[in-house]
Parts: structure tokens; C-alpha cells; sequence
């Protein structure tokens, strides 16, 4: 990962036009090819980025020019560089569950059939370049899904996944790809935004799947 904190502006080209004016703002660009541009107060969410697959070219004179397979654009004109590092991170080794995430996940891929008649396990921990999917399934069309298991369902799992679908989506063998949002519960907030990008929410009972009560989970 490469690190450069600069004066910059940037200007954004494609299906709409963007500026930031110049400011002092962070760039990062990652082994994945993507770069982004950040600022100091919106947590892990970049000001704009371009994600992969995507080319930068560094001009003499300043101008990063990023460019993906649309012919979409990102240039950033930088006046002046305070920092600039890079980082050998290795691959990262997912996010570890908990021990009822992982339980549930191990339950559910043993019982897809509870999610919907003809149902099926392609794998556990499917891994892609950004981390491993909790469930790969098909449902009873053969349509792909991914699901994401979480105990407490808010907001950064359902980015999470969002980013595990544009990324599965990618691959030709697997797409189209269909995302399901499983968790023993769902904040509103979470539902309304999987629900904005086509995400299936399903509340898992615990007990159920153990067998210990009524073996049904509610589909939303």
C-alpha cells in the first residue's frame, strides 16, 4: 500500500463531473489497483476513488491520471507532497467471527434448505482478493448468492457485502451474484440501505437452527 499525504485538487470524469479544490488530503493506493482520495473527517469513507481494474500514470508534472476500463477518469494535480511511503502489508486474513457468527455460519451452510427449497452449499469462507465470503450458495434458479452472517446487523456489514458482490460479480463463472444480509437481528437503518442495493435480509434464530425450537427463520 502506498501512502502519500499531498496538497492537492481533484477532478472527476465520467458519467458525472466532480471537483475538490485543492486541499491537504491523503492518498492511498492499494495492491488491488485501486486508488482513493481521503480527508480528515468521514472515517473510512473517501472523498472519491476509482476501483479496480484501473491504470495510474504519473505525469513530470504532478498530474495522477487514473483510468479504469469505462474510460472513466480520476486526475489529481498535486502542488506540493508532505509524505509519501509504501507499505509490503501481506495478505490479510479475513475478519475472525466471534464465536456465535461462527457457529451460525456453520449451522446455516449445513441447512440451506432453511432459506428456501432447493437451496445449496457451493462453499464456506469462499475466499476472493478482499477477504472470504461467509456462505457461497445457489438458490433453487441456480442463481448465485453470497451471504454475509453477522450476530448484530448494521450498517458497515452490509458495505462489507456490497463490496464482496461488486467483486464476485466480476467473475463470469459466478455472475450474476445476489447478496443475502443474515443476522439474529437487523438494525433498521441496515435494512433500509440492503434493501437499496438488492439485498435479500434474512433474521437467523439461534436456537432453531440448533434445533432447539422451531426450526424457521423469518425471510424479509
Amino acid at each position: 500500500m502506498r501512502l502519500v499525504i499531498a496538497r492537492c485538487s481533484v477532478d472527476y470524469a465520467g458519467r458525472l463531473s466532480a471537483h475538490l479544490p485543492s486541499a491537504t488530503r491523503l492518498l492511498l493506493v492499494k495492491a488491488d489497483g485501486s486508488v482513493s482520495v481521503h480527508a480528515d473527517d468521514r472515517a473510512y469513507k473517501p472523498l472519491n476513488w476509482m476501483s479496480p481494474p484501473c491504470t495510474l500514470k504519473e505525469g513530470d508534472d504532478g498530474v495522477w491520471t487514473v483510468t479504469n476500463k469505462a474510460g472513466e477518469q480520476l486526475i489529481i494535480t498535486i502542488e506540493d507532497v508532505l509524505h509519501d511511503s509504501s507499505h509490503e502489508l501481506g495478505v490479510d486474513p479475513g475478519l475472525i467471527k466471534d464465536g456465535v457468527e461462527a457457529h451460525l455460519q456453520e449451522l446455516l451452510a449445513d441447512r440451506m434448505e432453511v432459506l428456501g427449497d432447493g437451496w445449496t452449499l457451493i462453499r464456506r469462507e469462499y475466499p476472493t482478493a478482499i477477504g472470504p465470503v461467509d456462505i457461497l450458495g445457489r438458490d433453487s434458479d441456480g442463481t448465485t448468492i453470497a451471504i454475509e452472517i453477522k450476530r448484530r446487523g448494521e450498517i458497515d456489514g452490509v458495505e462489507q457485502l456490497t463490496r464482496y458482490l461488486e467483486l464476485l460479480n466480476r467473475d463470469p463463472l459466478l455472475a450474476p451474484v445476489k447478496g443475502v444480509f443474515a443476522a439474529q437481528e437487523i438494525k433498521p437503518q441496515a435494512r433500509v440501505l440492503a434493501t437499496d442495493r438488492g439485498i435479500g435480509c434474512v433474521v437467523l434464530d439461534y436456537d432453531a437452527l440448533r434445533g432447539i425450537e422451531d426450526d424457521k427463520l423469518r425471510l424479509f
